[in-house]
C-alpha cells in the first residue's frame, strides 16, 4: 500500500463519470460543428475538488523564505537544492546562485545554476552571506536522488553549510520535524533540538513550522513541534562574528 498513489485510485473511481461527460460533450460538439477525436482526449480525473489543493510544507516554506529574503535584502543569495520554483521566484528580485546534485538546465536573468554536492560545496569557507536549503538535508545519504548512501549524510551536509557561511550571514533551513525516524529511501524526520545540535556553530534567530494539520505557525518555541508525526520546521540561523557564542538553546527562541 505504501507504493500506491491515492490520486490514481481517485482517477479510477472517476472514470465512469469521465466517459459519460465525454460522450455528452461530443454530442454537443457535433451539433455545433466541432469534431472531437478520442485519440486527442487528455483525462484529468482527480482535479474536481472543492478547494485548490497544495502541499502545505512547500507552499508555506516558499512564502516564509521569500519574506525573509525580502526583509534582509541581500545583494546575492545562494540556494542549495531547494524547489526550483522557489529559486525561479527568488531570482526575480535578488541575484541567485542555485546549486543542486542534479543541475538545473534552465536560463533566467539573475539566476546562475551549477552542479554541486551538499557534502562538498563548491565555495570557499566563509563566503556565503545569505544561504537557503529547504526540504533537502533530510534526504542526504539515503540514495533517493542518486547520491551515495551514508547514514551520516545529514550531519555532513550541516557541517558544510556552516563552513561556507560568512560571520553575520543567515541560513534559512527547512526539514521535516517531529518524532525522529528514518524513512528509507525517502527522508528523515528530526526533532527540532537535533537540528539545533547539528548546527551548533550558529545562533537560532527564529523557528516557524507547519503542523500535522497543515497549519503554518510562525515564531514559536521549537519544542512545541517535537511530538509531530510529520511537520515542517523552518529555522532561521545566523552565524556569529568572531568571539561570539554560536550555540543557542531551542527553548530560548522567543526569549
Amino acid at each position: 500500500m505504501a507504493f500506491i498513489n491515492p490520486r490514481m485510485l481517485i482517477g479510477v473511481l472517476a472514470l465512469p463519470r469521465y466517459l459519460a461527460d465525454y460522450w455528452r460533450y461530443k454530442v454537443n460538439a457535433m451539433s455545433s460543428g466541432t469534431q472531437l477525436r478520442f485519440v486527442d482526449t487528455y483525462p484529468c480525473l482527480a482535479d474536481r475538488l472543492s478547494h485548490t489543493p497544495f502541499d502545505a510544507h512547500y507552499f508555506y516554506q516558499a512564502s516564509w523564505l521569500a519574506r525573509k529574503i525580502a526583509d534582509e535584502k541581500p545583494v546575492q543569495h545562494t540556494d542549495i537544492g531547494s524547489s526550483v520554483l522557489v529559486v525561479g521566484v527568488l531570482s526575480g528580485f535578488v541575484d541567485t546562485i542555485f546549486v543542486d546534485y542534479r543541475p538545473l538546465q534552465a536560463t533566467l536573468p539573475r539566476l546562475k545554476s551549477s552542479a554541486g554536492d551538499i557534502t562538498g560545496l563548491p565555495f570557499e569557507s566563509g563566503t556565503q552571506s545569505s544561504l537557503s536549503c529547504l526540504h533537502v538535508i533530510e534526504h542526504i545519504g539515503l540514495g533517493r536522488y542518486g547520491d551515495p548512501l551514508d547514514p551520516l549524510g545529514s550531519s555532513k551536509a550541516a557541517t558544510e553549510l556552516q563552513r561556507v557561511m560568512t560571520p553575520g550571514g543567515s541560513l534559512y533551513l527547512s526539514t521535516p520535524v517531529g518524532k525522529e525516524r528514518t524513512c528509507f529511501n525517502a527522508h528523515r524526520i528530526f526533532s527540532p533540538s537535533t537540528i539545533c545540535k547539528l548546527f551548533s556553530e550558529l545562533q537560532l534567530v527564529s523557528f516557524s513550522c507547519v503542523n500535522d494539520s497543515g497549519q503554518f505557525i510562525e515564531d514559536i518555541p521549537g519544542e512545541m513541534a517535537a511530538e509531530y508525526l510529520y511537520g515542517c520546521g523552518m529555522f532561521h540561523f545566523r552565524k556569529p562574528g568572531t568571539g561570539e557564542n554560536g550555540h543557542q538553546q531551542l527553548a530560548k527562541t522567543n526569549g
